[in-house]
């Protein structure tokens, strides 16, 4: 697999300035190209994206007052054009047109890969029945950053994006993802943030969690705790505004081996007392604390580790 996106020919080039300097861009071969964008911090853009942004024809774009702010940052003067939910019906054939005509359009959404809560998908299908390329540009993700940072497990997650905003409809959904064995990662908006945290809890009991807002912004938290702490956090006053990715461990009873839960037990109780490393695992893996202090005391009483 090619670690750079194909080029034109060398004499077809444009220009930038990431760094207020002009650097020529080689011109992009035709073809869709999906760029991911920062999710905050302007800093977090690939070389790569910035040269396909540059080359491209033609940038279509969730929001053209958004992306003007990351293409006037790095000296970009590719035309920009609206593709978003509310307009598709319009813009998609403009586009499939301009790669008929051997054009290269860059999709960007406002913040983050193309295609995650976005209509691009409905875009890259059409492309590709059309038989025209598509080429990923990877990079920055929210769902992948808060999940990174949530301290729960990574090997298998469910990404659901925005729950329904009304709460009969949105504790019938909660209720269908209680069994799925994963964590789970989702979307939510701060208005609705502490009402959804509520349901979370109700519906899907005593996991451990974490509420990633503002992530790479000036004014970034992390607040990590069970489902229940959290909704009693944002219930009464917790900071709410921003972006919000809600991480959710799995369900307990098939989430983590019986030998994996020992195995952090023992490294963590080689660091610290009985009481702090039944809560350092009970929040990483989601089990509940009196089981995870139960299986502490017997790995204590079997001799592995001393009370501390």
């Amino acid at each position: 697999m090619s670690d750079h996106q194909p080029i034109a020919p060398e004499n077809s080039r444009t220009s930038y300035a990431p760094l207020g300097q002009p650097i020529e861009a080689r011109a992009c071969e035709p073809g869709l190209y999906l760029v991911a964008t920062p999710i905050g911090n302007l800093g977090d853009i690939s070389l790569r994206a910035l040269e396909t942004l540059a080359a491209a024809n033609c940038i279509a774009c969730e929001d053209t007052r958004v992306t003007r702010k990351l293409t006037e940052r790095y000296g970009i003067a590719t035309p920009l054009m609206a593709y978003h939910e509310h307009n598709a019906a319009e813009a998609l054939p403009k586009i499939i047109a301009r790669l008929s005509e051997g054009q290269a359009v860059a999709l960007v959404s406002d913040a983050g890969t193309p295609l995650i809560s976005d209509p691009g998908y409905r875009l890259v299908r059409a492309a590709v029945e059309a038989g025209h390329a598509v080429t990923a540009v990877p990079g920055a993700s929210a769902v992948l950053a808060a999940l990174s940072l949530a301290a729960l497990p990574t090997d298998r997650f469910f990404f659901e994006g925005f729950l329904p905003p009304k709460q009969g409809a949105r504790q019938k959904r909660i209720a269908e993802l209680a069994s799925i064995p994963a964590t789970l990662v989702l979307f939510e908006s701060g208005p609705r943030l502490g009402a959804s945290l509520a349901d979370l809890a109700a519906g899907l009991g005593a996991r451990a969690a974490s509420v990633c807002r503002e992530l790479t912004k000036l004014h970034e938290e992390i607040r990590r705790g069970s489902l229940q702490s959290l909704a009693h956090d944002y219930a009464d006053g917790g900071e709410t505004r921003g972006e919000i990715v809600i991480v959710i461990a799995p369900p307990a009873d098939i989430e983590t081996a019986d030998t994996d839960v020992d195995e952090l037990l023992r490294n963590a109780l080689s660091r610290v007392s009985v009481k702090d490393a039944v809560g350092e695992v009970a929040l990483a893996t989601g089990r509940a604390r009196r089981d995870v202090y139960q299986r502490a005391l017997d790995l204590a009483k079997g001799g592995d580790h001393g009370e501390k």
